[in-house]
């Protein structure tokens, strides 16, 4: 991986608002206009269903938006339920949650997933996936070995547990600074908010996309933030090379989703994991 420092000295006037938008492939997450009686079906549908979600604090947002998605008078929602046990129940219609492994510790957050769904966890679930953190990347951060573990963990539990449909998540983004502040830096040799980064978590994403992209569930959280509702992307160039970056009105801080990018990432995902089909009864276990 590049050095920050290495990168062109026009990568400042490359940041200035209006120089980033540049053509990337698009994702059918990031692009699907999600409508809000799609959203309401969704929330009802996952009533029927019990959900695991392995995350730290970006999950947290995702779940705060969830709890605020509008309902229809009458609708069910599924309950939103922390799990601090792999023993606990977990009941029908149940949206169960862990924080799971330590930030900037990617490989906790694996070891601490797999340890609840094989500890009992998956035998009452129906669908489980778990999400890295953008802080767990760095400019430097190995993404092919990273990943490496991620497919091995993955692969593992899906052998061991047939019953449970895994998603797939690729890692969330974070903005990039721009303006007088990012090309002072980037003169002065210090490192500019978010570039090289968001290097690492596209390379990590680019992986995901191609091994599970369009042959297990991928859901696109990187693409879905980096995307505008019309599907306008947010990117920047380093070396001639496109990335992208989170939109800035999905964020307040920069990495955290604001209450626009929650209600945006939360519809969405409702949405993919209400469409996801049932797995074989024969497969299924647990009560």
């Amino acid at each position: 991986m590049q050095d920050i420092r290495g990168f062109p000295a026009r990568l400042g006037a490359l940041l200035l608002p209006g120089a980033l938008l540049m053509a990337l492939p698009q994702s059918a997450a990031a692009t699907a206009q999600v409508k809000p009686d799609a959203t309401v079906a969704g929330l009802e549908r996952l009533t029927h269903r019990r959900v695991f979600f392995g995350h730290q604090s970006v999950g947290g947002n995702i779940l705060d938006g969830v709890r605020g998605l509008p309902n229809a008078p009458g609708s069910k929602a599924p309950a939103i339920v922390e799990v601090k046990a792999a023993n606990a129940t977990i009941a029908q219609g149940t949206l169960a949650h862990a924080f799971v492994g330590q930030n900037e510790q990617p490989e906790t957050k694996l070891a601490h997933f797999e340890q609840l769904l094989d500890g009992g966890v998956a035998k009452q679930v129906d669908v489980a996936l778990v999400k890295f953190c953008y802080i767990d990347f760095t400019s430097s951060t190995d993404a092919k070995a990273l990943f490496e573990k991620y497919r091995a963990t993955l692969a593992g539990l899906k052998s061991r547990h047939p019953g449970v449909t895994f998603v797939h998540v690729t890692a969330p983004l974070t903005t990039v600074q721009r303006g007088a502040k990012a090309w002072f830096n980037e003169l002065r040799g210090r490192a500019v908010f978010g570039v090289g980064e968001n290097v690492s978590r596209e390379a990590f994403n680019a992986l995901m996309r191609q091994t599970y992209g369009g042959k297990e569930p991928l859901f696109d959280l990187a693409a879905l933030e980096s995307s505008q509702p019309d599907g306008t992307r947010e990117t920047y160039e380093v070396n001639g090379r496109a990335y992208p970056a989170m939109v800035p009105a999905y964020s307040d801080d920069g990495g955290h989703l604001n209450a626009q990018g929650q209600a945006r990432v939360a519809s969405a995902l409702v949405t993919f994991l209400a469409a996801l089909p049932e797995a074989p009864a024969a497969a299924k276990a647990g009560p």
